[in-house]
């Protein structure tokens, strides 16, 4: 089961205009750069929040700026706060939150005054568990509405550029263009899938929020059709609750001039997209997936996309062949044994304190380490199949314990050859259990 954990098309229930500043370049700085982390293709960047630095995803397919997981910034101040109610994706009801205004939202060079952003209250909706590290928010259109954002996924960075003719002249001599709309706040791209035999146009939210490949919404037009192979799977986790549907490969999408071969589609049921408000003629998404593929610059002001291909752009689509979603699950204490080098006296000897002669040293470390527990196993996947359940605690993988691998690498280990065989150690009503299976490639 592939790992998606955050694909927000967000409906909020209260829904008036208030004009808001988007960001603007401190004075003489006209470019500022961004780390990323990039973690199943979505992209984390830090922005201070009344002066309280937060990780936020960021997320083409939202309008507003969310926060979220702000139990370890008690310092977070917000001001004219309202209760409201928050509906998106997902097949549960609406959550409780509060609308707040007048927030400054603060880059290294960049300012946003006057900030309207909408605080979930309930604490159970974390992505940190999820993704690994802590994760605090989402932002979309404020952060792209005003200025041109490239997102460059090989070399892990964010640029913000200031939207001006001679930056769009240099831009235009490396980057191709390709036209796209802004429609409720949101960008769209019109491309081609193939599948079943049959060739329709579509037209696609593109939506760097969402790490699968591409989504599309069966019940939207009777073209879409989930091919004959497929699998029911968990997609992902939206503020109404959790994603379900199925996933397949296709014969081809393309939009503009690149076209990609045998890509894995997911197929979202239709309680988990009832409350989504649709734009005219949309059937679907375009993720991370494709696009970690390029250099992404959106000019949301001009309605263009600028695309270079980069050095992921001829990968294999891949999928979790395990059927197993794995969660961090709190922290725990671990005893290490480091070795000390000790720097010989003169003559090249070294003495203890009892004046034994030594060469080296070890030592005892302990250090907080992740726990991860199964959140999800696939039906008739090869982790169902072995035994694993959900809920069960992961001791150790392949014979190494399991705090030495990030969630982003166990993933990876999920997605191999196939035949693969992988080695889980887990812990089960206080039972130490062990369980193998093999990788299987069922599209």
């Amino acid at each position: 089961m592939k790992k998606n954990c955050v694909f927000f098309l967000l409906l909020i229930s209260i829904m008036p205009v208030f004009a808001q500043d988007g960001f603007v370049f401190d004075k003489e700085i006209e470019k500022v750069t961004v780390p990323l982390i990039l973690i199943n293709n979505l992209v984390f960047i830090p922005i201070k929040v009344n002066g309280v630095e937060l990780n936020f995803l960021l997320d083409t397919g939202v309008e507003e700026t969310i926060l979220f997981s702000l139990e370890d910034n008690p310092d977070v101040n917000f001001y004219n706060s309202e209760k409201i109610t928050l509906r998106g994706l997902g097949s549960e009801e609406a959550i409780e939150g509060l609308k707040t205004t007048n927030n400054i939202l603060e880059l290294n060079g960049l300012t946003s005054h006057h900030q309207l952003i909408y605080v979930i209250l309930d604490q159970s909706f974390n992505l940190s568990s999820q993704i690994g590290i802590p994760v605090n928010g989402i932002i979309g259109y404020q952060f792209f509405k005003d200025n041109l954002v490239r997102i460059d996924y090989a070399s892990k960075k964010v640029i913000i550029y200031k939207n001006d003719d001679e930056r769009r002249k240099k831009i235009e001599r490396k980057f191709s263009i390709v036209p796209i709309t802004i429609e409720k706040f949101k960008p769209y791209l019109k491309g081609n899938v193939v599948m079943n035999e049959s060739n329709l146009d579509v037209k696609m939210l593109i939506d760097i929020g969402n790490s699968d490949s591409v989504w599309l919404f069966q019940n939207l037009s009777e073209q879409i059709k989930v091919p004959v192979r497929n699998f029911e799977d968990f997609l992902g986790k939206g503020f109404s609750g959790d994603i379900e549907g199925k996933r397949a490969r296709i014969s081809e999408f393309s939009f503009d001039k690149y076209d990609f071969k045998s890509p894995i589609v997911a197929f979202p049921d239709s309680s988990s997209i009832k409350s989504v408000r649709m734009v005219q003629n949309r059937v679907g998404s375009v993720g991370g997936e494709i696009l970690k593929r390029f250099s992404v610059i959106f000019d949301y002001g001009n309605e263009r996309l600028y695309l270079k291909k980069n050095s992921n752009f001829n990968e294999p689509f891949t999928y979790n062949k395990s059927g197993i979603e794995i969660k961090h699950n709190g922290l725990q204490w671990v005893q290490e044994t480091v070795k000390l080098e000790t720097v010989p006296l003169s003559g090249g000897i070294t003495f203890d304190s009892s004046g034994k002669n030594i060469t080296n040293d070890f030592k005892y470390k302990f250090q907080l380490k992740p726990i991860y527990e199964i959140a999800n196993i696939r039906k008739k996947s090869p982790a169902a199949n072995s035994g694993l359940q959900v809920g069960d605690v992961i001791i150790s993988v392949n014979k190494s314990p399991a705090y030495r691998y990030s969630l982003q690498k166990m993933n990876e280990m999920f997605k191999s050859e196939e035949d693969k065989w992988i080695y889980l150690e887990v812990e089960r009503n206080n039972q130490i259990l062990k369980f193998a299976f093999q990788l299987q490639d069922i599209l």
